[in-house]
């Protein structure tokens, strides 16, 4: 049952058409999936196999966006495994459409968990430039982490951190900034009870404050000429016109760019140039968003070579990036494991840390005092004589850039037994083909798609799948 306080400020709003949006509380949610493009040169590919799987429809405003139906079971299915989509609300991705990332940027998601909005991202940066990816609660974080990891993303950096204390290191440093901040959540009201329960005016309130000091930070954080969105799933005015306008009389620098409606999109509620998405005009359970650029740069969608690399005094955390490691330091095993992988790892941006071995992203500082839970790509881990690629490497990685490959049809009742952390048997015919060497490292995918690791041992794969993703 929705809070009364609740209908009733909606019925004030909304007037002729709040009728309409009270039954939309009655229809069944709609769920969406996007693909993941990352995982395959051509996206086609990718897309002709899932449909051939799944009922899909397009989402309007996201690129790679898919409504599924009911009968659909997608997150129970090896190809999510293997991140070959993310399963997310449909208007939960517009405002990345918004944001419009492009390669080679510094981008920053502020409010980052439990990733779907961050893995947006980074499948528009094609694995250029850095991203920042940002979440204040440690539990919230090691999911954002674990979606990042699974999605294949090599050019991230997961922090649990205060708004505040990025905003201090960070100055004047990011091209786009995502803030889709902690609200009200009153658009998950159709789809989690708890939300509607924990519900409150006071707590709509509360929510409005938290979010004036979060947009005070990204605002430092934005260069001249970047562009900087801002979102809830919430209908409340205090949470969204209010806190732009706000926002815009904090921030001289700061102003709203204009926006093309998608069918079913209306502006804000005095006919501000933002979006809102309620639950009877389009198949989604609703959301806010509003575009803001900085000025005093003649286009904030074209940053040149140079600007991108040095913006002045004030562009950000200074820091010698760091000396790069040798193939001393990497030792004989990683420089083995290496051999098999087509892919280069740039030796400038490697660095060994507790014996992890990282690739780290392109402008990325190690002297920066952050709490990290990922810093770019983790490799591997260094033991002894010995090296061990992670969970991570193995999806970030194609089949055709690593030489020892098994790949079974998804199909076959060995995908699951190997998604349960089970030993995987080879058939005669298996065994008698491949020419992997004993004991080597073999990428094991489902239908050509990576989703872990194993050692090989004659007749069997031994299962190095990750403890914490295994089936039960």
């Amino acid at each position: 049952m929705l809070p009364q306080s609740f209908t009733e400020r909606m019925q004030g709003l909304l007037e002729s058409e709040y009728e309409e949006f009270l039954a939309s509380f009655e229809h069944e949610k709609y769920q969406a999936l996007r693909l993941n493009p990352l995982k395959k040169d051509d996206m086609s590919v990718i897309t002709e196999k899932v449909k051939q799987t799944f009922q899909l429809q397009p989402v309007p405003w996201a690129e790679n966006g898919y409504y599924y139906t009911k009968e659909d079971q997608p997150g129970k299915h090896p190809w999510h495994e293997a991140g070959l989509y993310y399963i997310q609300e449909p208007s939960a991705m517009a405002p990345v459409t918004l944001l419009s990332p492009q390669p080679g940027e510094r981008i920053l998601d502020l409010c980052a968990a439990p990733g779907g909005k961050s893995t947006q991202i980074a499948s528009a940066m094609e694995g250029e430039g850095l991203l920042v990816t940002n979440e204040i609660h440690p539990a919230r974080a090691k999911i954002l982490s674990e979606n990042v990891e699974r999605m294949g993303i090599r050019n991230a950096c997961v922090l649990n951190e205060t708004p505040e204390h990025l905003a201090d290191i960070f100055e004047e440093y990011f091209d786009r900034i995502l803030v889709d901040a902690p609200c009200s959540g009153e658009g998950m009201f159709r789809k989690n009870e708890v939300a509607c329960e924990e519900w409150s005016p006071e707590n709509v309130q509360l929510c409005a404050d938290r979010q004036d000091g979060i947009l005070e930070c990204a605002a430092r954080m934005l260069v001249p000429g970047g562009r900087l969105v801002y979102s809830t799933c919430t209908f409340a005015v205090s949470e969204d016109e209010d806190t732009v306008h706000w926002l815009l009389e904090q921030e001289p620098e700061l102003e709203l760019s204009p926006l093309d409606l998608w069918e079913g999109a209306q502006p804000g509620m005095n006919g501000e140039p933002v979006i809102r998405l309620f639950p009877h005009k389009i198949k989604g359970e609703g959301h806010f968003a509003a575009l803001f650029h900085k000025k005093n740069s003649s286009s904030f969608q074209e940053i040149s070579e140079e600007e991108n690399g040095c913006r002045g005094k004030k562009r950000g955390p200074a820091g010698n990036p760091g000396k790069g490691t040798s193939d001393r330091d990497l030792g004989e095993g990683f420089l083995q494991w290496e051999e098999q992988v087509s892919v280069p790892f740039p030796r400038e941006r490697m660095m060994i840390r507790d014996h992890l071995v990282y690739l780290l992203p392109e402008g990325f500082h190690p002297g920066w005092r952050l709490r990290y839970l990922r810093t770019g790509l983790l490799l591997g881990e260094q033991k002894k004589q010995r090296f061990e690629p992670s969970q991570a490497a193995a999806m970030a990685l194609s089949p055709s850039r690593y030489s020892c490959c098994f790949s079974m049809k998804r199909s076959d009742e060995r995908v699951i037994r190997y998604l349960k952390g089970e030993t995987v048997s080879l058939t005669e015919e298996e065994t008698s083909r491949e020419s992997w060497p004993k004991n080597g490292w073999i990428l094991v995918c489902v239908d050509g798609w990576p989703l872990g690791w194993a050692k090989y041992a004659g007749a069997v794969l031994k299962n190095k799948y990750y403890p914490g993703w295994r089936w039960q």
